[in-house]
């Protein structure tokens, strides 16, 4: 027979960590792991939301183009996510 303490007080549970990331250098917060490319670009400059985006690999880790359909996990892997913008290529217009 075990005996369990009894009018002790819950303990609250812990807020969820706010997971950041950065797109050229700027820092932005989420508090959800999984986003998108699109919702990633709907929070940079409106300037910079049709450029093309991409997440910076680690070692022998390939660069990754970030489509908006793309799902992306923010959790940490070696620090916080990096993402760069790159403008729409313009070679030749006038």
């Amino acid at each position: 027979m075990s005996i369990e303490p009894t009018g002790q007080a819950a303990k609250p549970d812990k807020p969820p960590e706010k997971l950041f990331y950065f797109v050229d250098g700027d820092k932005y917060e989420s508090e959800t792991e999984l986003t998108t490319g699109a919702a990633i670009k709907a929070r940079l400059p409106e300037s910079k939301r049709t450029y093309a985006l991409f997440l910076e690999g680690h070692s022998k880790n390939p660069y990754t183009q970030i489509n908006d359909d793309t799902t992306v996990s923010l959790e940490k892997d070696k620090g916080p996510k990096r993402f760069y913008t790159v403008p729409p290529e313009t070679f030749g217009c006038e």
